[in-house]
């Protein structure tokens, strides 16, 4: 009855869960099974799973099968620098082991800890009250400004990524992966593609960079109103610190935050207290090119939901709704350009 048990839920899954324990029990120090897998919801790029053990809790992030887009789905970076931020003290969940072998579970894939706490989606933070709403957000600046202020050399980072002219780099990235999976024609984003490069600022500075630094890629202390741990490193790189701080900023100047009518009495900081605060965490004076850099943000995540619009079509997206995402796609370039416009366009 087991081993019936344990084919269909492999035949869920998509892999052999007795391959996968085999791994496990060469590759990661204290493992123990049996082993039982769940697929966590949500999450339109590496598929994440629930591995629970008599003992422990683990958690596995694979890149998904099928066709992929060329850089994209880097399980194998997201491990090495949770693997140089661990040790070192910043909050994230503690690697155990990576496996390139795609002969396991059909693709590269790597495993690290469970972390207890919440993951909350709305950044309205409805279960939280107004102090506590207030101290998470402002937990979330510190969080990113330690990240920002961390030697990347000394973490054994200086080869993961280029660094010089990230914004300018990014913009190309993001252009070819968008053209990648292009389904129809938008004149907004065909504008900004011919704006963006030409007016990318240098790095204001360079550092390690999250590349989706938002609130539902963090645990939330159980309890306390802190970040536990940070989330989803597949877009990191090395690269200028205002990309990233710019896009956890997007909550202040669309969507549900920038609706509401009075920020202190829900418990939310303002724009202006949270550059300020980040400001003086990470020694600066100012930021500077925030309009560009929401313009930017916005492209970049346009071409991001064009992505997943493209895995659709081609039938490797992990979510029944990533077809849906093609109408937001024009709704975040319109964003953008309002943005480019204050910025000079």
């Amino acid at each position: 009855m087991a081993d019936s048990l344990d084919r269909t839920a492999s035949d869920r899954l998509g892999f052999e869960i007795g391959a996968l324990d085999a791994w496990m029990t060469a590759q990661v120090d204290g493992y123990a099974g049996p082993l039982e897998v769940r697929r966590f919801q949500g999450g339109q790029s590496n598929p994440t799973f629930h591995l629970l053990t008599p003992g422990r809790q683990y958690v596995l992030r694979r890149k998904p099968p099928g066709k992929l887009l060329a850089s994209a789905h880097a399980v194998d970076r997201e491990f090495r620098v949770i693997s140089a931020l661990h040790p070192a003290g910043f909050p994230v969940p503690r690697p155990y082991a990576l496996c390139e072998d795609e002969a396991v579970i059909g693709t590269m894939f790597y495993v690290m800890e469970l972390v207890d706490g919440r993951i909350l989606r709305d950044p309205l933070l409805p279960t939280c009250s107004p102090a506590d709403r207030r101290a998470i957000w402002l937990d979330m600046v510190r969080v990113l400004a330690d990240l920002h202020s961390r030697d990347h050399r000394a973490l054994g980072l200086e080869t993961f990524g280029r660094g010089e002219n990230y914004l300018a780099r990014q913009i190309d990235r993001w252009t070819r992966q968008y053209r990648a999976s292009e389904t129809e024609r938008h004149e907004t984003i065909e504008r900004l593609i011919g704006w963006l490069p030409r007016t990318a600022p240098a790095n204001s500075r360079t550092c390690l960079v999250h590349g989706d630094f938002k609130i539902d890629n963090v645990v939330i202390d159980p309890v306390l109103p802190e970040v536990k741990a940070v989330l989803d490193w597949e877009l990191s790189t090395i690269g200028d610190p205002l990309g990233d701080f710019t896009y956890l900023m997007m909550n202040w100047v669309s969507g549900p935050i920038a609706d509401l009518p009075d920020l202190a009495a829900h418990g939310v900081p303002t724009l202006d207290e949270c550059v300020a605060e980040y400001c003086r965490l990470t020694g600066r004076d100012g930021l500077p090119d925030l309009n560009w850099c929401f313009a930017y943000n916005f492209f970049r995540l346009a071409c991001i939901l064009q992505g997943i619009v493209g895995r659709a079509r081609d039938g490797t997206a992990n979510s029944p709704e990533a077809a849906s995402m093609a109408l937001r796609v024009p709704v975040l370039a319109d964003a953008a350009w309002r943005f480019a416009v204050k910025a000079g366009a």
